[in-house]
């Protein structure tokens, strides 16, 4: 290798894009940009030495291909993992942006959060809505009805989720779409319009300013404290099942949801099982003409038979394995919802999700609310005792399987002399519906006193409970939280422990709205599920019967 060589190399890699490496010396040691630098290189003046040329301009020394080739490799590999996490950015971002998002609730209610359990723990409660909005062409071809393309929509839909605080159980009650009930106050957040409290079925709370009143209707009714909620169209629930894959359905006969009058939602199924999805899982879920006697009541049990197939569908994760089809799933999700703002980002759905995935099949329940006719058949009305004795399961996180583990017989000692005991107590009878009662505390408080509990005093905070409860602060309490709730006749599930107060707290609720002595529960089997609420079990793989009007 000559000095020619190296000069003609010289001349190539001053028109090159990329300079070619230099050749090693003819000793075989490195190029002299690769040779370790002298202790006192920087100290060398700019007259002279090895790095001479490249300060007065000159055509700077060749890297190895090696080097050449390691640095644009990485440089590579750097660039594609920040275009992965760029691209990953925006299309959490872009996920983000899907969801339409409104206020959680739109009353004035005073119904405040649970209170956690022994071990820091809270219930969830989230509403499910499905919304009958023709507010799109997609809607008004998926609904037909050409005609209410401008009306504002209803919430035809309605299912509360009650997941327990220690997540290892999921209670679904639905309510008919007609179920007469008292609407409360709302205000729109968008227009501001006030919409007076009113009568009417519960499906219109829904056009009283959005999901959000919906939230307020179904707080009033069962004292029911509600965390979120979500909400879904006709195109949403056809891109939903289409993502998913299809969720298995059964009829026990050939149906044809349709009539010479044109009642029915088009579904038409051979008798056996079928995978639906798309169109045919919206007329699934929307049939009302063909099920069994042709209700409200028919078509929540085949919401409740869809709902508990698809959640062991997904749980089997067989849809999910493909992350095609899991970015399907996350697309058609966030497009399909309109959810509350503390659902409002990808994340939190994520870890809503999680919440749920941890309870398992075999520990849910679906019910439709206990119900009677009222007007004549006209409507449906909350089925006195059967209605209040499941919201009341509800709202003391009693799972409606009836498996909980039952809590020991043995009661605990007081730690204190009652007439040592403070005991505070507070009016909880603050609702927006009944209206409060004043004076409830100073009359338990007074009550209290004459059961030698002299240190009992009124906390005049009015709250809104549902349930008359004893507060005790931590398990080593327990004791003195029974013996209160035994000298007022409470039953001993009134008794909670609790991280908020620090004395033994009666809150009277709105079950108390009146005298010292406590009402007796509706029904003996106050733990449990009303035989009228018709339950289906997550595992249970149900066949809808059919009408014999709508089979072929």
């Amino acid at each position: 290798m000559g000095q020619s060589s190296v000069r003609g190399r010289g001349e190539r890699g001053r028109r090159a894009a990329v300079p070619e490496p230099r050749e090693p010396g003819e000793d075989g040691s490195p190029p002299e940009e690769e040779r370790p630098a002298s202790p006192d290189a920087g100290r060398r003046s700019s007259g002279g030495g090895p790095n001479s040329n490249r300060r007065r301009g000159k055509e700077p020394p060749k890297r190895s291909r090696g080097v050449r080739i390691l640095r644009w490799t990485a440089l590579t590999l750097a660039v594609l993992v920040l275009g992965a996490a760029g691209a990953g950015y925006f299309y959490y971002e872009h996920l983000n942006g899907n969801l339409r998002k409104e206020d959680l609730d739109l009353g004035d209610s005073k119904i405040g959060k649970p209170e956690p359990n022994a071990a820091g723990q809270t219930p969830l409660n989230i509403l499910l809505i499905g919304s009958d909005g023709r507010n799109t062409a997609e809607n008004v071809k998926l609904g037909g009805a050409k005609q209410d393309a401008d009306r504002k929509p209803l919430g035809d839909v309605q299912m509360l989720v009650h997941v327990s605080a220690d997540r290892s159980n999921m209670s679904v009650v639905s309510i008919p779409r007609d179920t007469r009930v008292t609407i409360p106050q709302c205000t729109d957040p968008h227009d501001g319009t006030v919409y007076r409290k009113t009568e009417g079925p519960i499906n219109e709370s829904l056009q009283n300013g959005g999901p959000g009143c919906t939230v307020a209707t179904w707080k009033e009714l069962t004292g029911v404290y509600i965390d979120h909620f979500m909400m879904i169209d006709f195109s949403g629930v056809v891109s939903m099942a289409d993502a998913i894959g299809g969720v298995p359905v059964c009829v026990k006969n050939n149906v044809y949801s349709h009539d010479s009058k044109g009642h029915g939602s088009g579904l038409k199924l051979t008798k056996g099982t079928h995978n639906v999805k798309g169109v045919q899982a919206l007329q699934w879920l929307r049939t009302r003409y063909g099920f069994e006697d042709n209700t409200d009541i028919g078509r929540a049990k085949a919401q409740h038979i869809y709902m508990t197939s698809m959640i062991r569908q997904l749980k089997s994760g067989t849809k999910l394995s493909d992350p095609g089809k899991l970015m399907d799933l996350a697309e058609a999700a966030t497009e399909a919802l309109t959810v509350d703002h503390g659902l409002g980002t990808v994340k939190n759905l994520y870890d809503l999700g999680n919440d749920l995935k941890r309870v398992p099949t075999k520990r849910t329940t679906m019910i439709t609310m206990p119900w009677e006719y009222g007007g004549g058949g006209e409507y449906v009305l909350p089925k006195p005792g059967d209605a209040e004795q499941t919201f009341s399961l509800l709202r003391n996180d009693i799972a409606l399987d009836g498996k909980d583990k039952k809590k020991p017989d043995a009661t605990p000692a007081p730690t204190e002399p009652k007439e040592q005991l403070p005991v505070v107590v507070q009016n909880g009878t603050a609702s927006t519906v009944l209206g409060p009662v004043s004076g409830r505390a100073s009359v338990i408080t007074s009550e209290l006193a004459r059961l030698g509990y002299a240190k009992a005093t009124a906390n005049t905070v009015l709250i809104s409970q549902a349930d008359t409860t004893v507060l005790y602060p931590g398990e080593d309490r327990q004791g003195d939280g029974l013996a209160v709730a035994k000298a007022l006749k409470l039953p001993k599930s009134a008794a909670k422990s609790s991280t908020s107060v620090q004395e033994i707290t009666v809150v009277v609720g709105n079950d108390w709205r009146e005298g010292t002595t406590y009402p007796k529960a509706a029904t003996d089997d106050a733990d449990k599920t009303p035989e009228s609420a018709d339950a289906l079990n997550g595992e249970q793989k149900g066949c809808m019967k059919v009408n014999q009007g709508y089979t072929f």
